[in-house]
């Protein structure tokens, strides 16, 4: 089997942690688009509600996702995923059963202390090559981007014919396939990745705090999701303001989104191509501002708010898409799981946020203010990121290495980093192994190999 492509393993692994992936984050978005118009019929429902509950699932996700890690470690990937499935689906059933917003708020809560992202990507890192483990990541991160398309989809149309509890029932079903599908479908793991590869340590974090490019990335994932929950605390009111029947706004989401998706590929070209991926960055985060300003200055019509709509997916799609790769190439070359466990901390905790900002400014004013608070989270991104820096592109690689003591690993790190190729070296005694981040057109693994002593 060529080392350029997935194995049988890889693909299993792949494409059925991508599925469970898929299914849990189905869950969790179906509601955004509908929860503000039929909540309405909840007890003790307000603006507020609405939005703490359309955002408590990020809280509980931001706190958990970590030491839902660390557990994973010590008792197993697969009893961490399948204890979380069943939390996910107990929280679904308490959401479809109430009769007030008090009580979904809790079931959206208890979804997201259900919260097995990391340990989910702790197993695909278990069961993929270092070479190969970007390309499962990749496969995972293209279903969860694809079933938020799917749920701006389903989630209006089963609210319409069995209203918000029908969209509970469903998410509870899909956790409880999640289930099957770990228990009889994924593989089970045959080696274990480094745990630099998976899951972030207090030591890790602490260290990424203090990095002011990380902290820009992590600041921007949450000030992105913070402005997308905070737009759809209201949104869908606007839709029913302009004419669109809430039974149809699906007619909207998915032209729009899909438009959105393609538009997105000249600015990917334009950004990686031209190298001008700064640029792009801030220009991304220009159309944020003014699609959430065009929602305030144009008239509530269905097109006004389908042309807002298309350019800030499309800005928000290239975002999504670029942030967690520039993490990847900042990351110190151990700590790439680490890193990626705050910024997606980040990012729950941005989809809390959204939902109080959303809610709390829907309930003391209008639509417009919300409008104009998701403007003002956008300028203030374009402050944070303006001074940001755009590393040279990299790929981690770990080997193994005898590390018996300090000496022999600072004498190897020495050899290493003067290698062509290898930007940066660092050596784990504990694990005796060795993380290189390297410019893979100019890096040969098998002279690191030699000095390692692993030919």
């Amino acid at each position: 089997m060529s080392n350029q492509s997935l194995n049988a393993l890889e693909k299993r692994a792949a494409f059925s942690l991508a599925s469970v992936f898929a299914f849990r984050m189905l869950g969790l978005f179906m509601l955004m688009p509908v929860l503000a118009i039929y909540g309405q019929s909840l007890e003790h429902v307000s603006p507020m509600w609405i939005g703490l509950a359309i955002g408590a699932y990020g809280l509980t996700q931001a706190l958990l996702q970590i030491p839902m890690g660390w557990l994973s470690d010590k008792v197993g990937r697969k009893p961490v995923i399948i204890g979380g499935l069943v939390v996910f689906a107990i929280g679904s059933v308490i959401a479809a059963v109430a009769d007030s917003i008090y009580w979904v708020t809790v079931g959206r809560a208890l979804q997201g202390m259900g919260a097995i992202a990391s340990a989910l990507l702790a197993l695909a890192a278990d069961l993929s090559r270092d070479e190969q483990r970007p390309k499962v990541m990749a496969v995972i991160g293209m279903c969860i981007g694809l079933s938020f398309a799917v749920a701006m989809l389903l989630g209006p149309m089963v609210a319409a014919s069995f209203g918000i509890s029908g969209v509970f029932w469903l998410t509870a079903g899909l956790a409880i396939l999640g289930i099957v599908i770990v228990s009889f479908v994924v593989p089970n793991a045959l080696n274990r990745a480094p745990k630099g590869d998976t899951v972030a340590s207090v030591a890790d974090i602490k260290r990424l705090a203090k990095h002011p490019q990380l902290l820009r990335l992590d600041l921007g994932v949450m000030l992105l999701h913070l402005t997308l929950t905070t737009l759809f605390v209201v949104l869908p009111g606007q839709l029913i303001i302009g004419g669109l029947a809430a039974e149809s706004h699906w007619q909207l989401y998915i032209p729009v989104l899909l438009a959105a998706f393609i538009l997105m590929a000249p600015l990917m070209i334009i950004a990686i191509k031209k190298q001008k991926e700064k640029q792009v960055f801030l220009l991304s985060i220009f159309v944020l501002i003014f699609s959430a300003l065009g929602l305030i200055l144009l008239p509530t019509s269905i097109m006004s708010i389908a042309l807002c709509m298309l350019f800030y997916f499309i800005a928000f799609n290239f975002l999504e898409a670029t942030m967690p790769a520039l993490v990847s190439r900042i990351a110190p070359a151990n700590q790439k799981g680490s890193a990626m466990g705050v910024f997606s901390s980040g990012q729950f905790f941005g989809a809390f946020l959204g939902g109080i900002l959303g809610g709390y400014l829907a309930q003391i004013g209008e639509a417009n203010t919300v409008f104009a608070a998701a403007a003002g989270v956008g300028v203030i991104w374009l402050f944070i990121a303006w001074q940001m820096q755009i590393p040279p592109k990299s790929k981690v690689i770990s080997l193994m290495a005898d590390l018996s003591d300090q000496h022999r690993a600072e004498q190897l790190a020495e050899q290493l980093v003067a290698l062509p190729g290898v930007i940066e070296a660092t050596m784990v005694n504990d694990e005796n192994r060795s993380y290189l981040k390297v410019n893979d057109k100019e890096f040969d693994i098998n002279q690191a190999k030699q000095i390692l002593g692993l030919n």
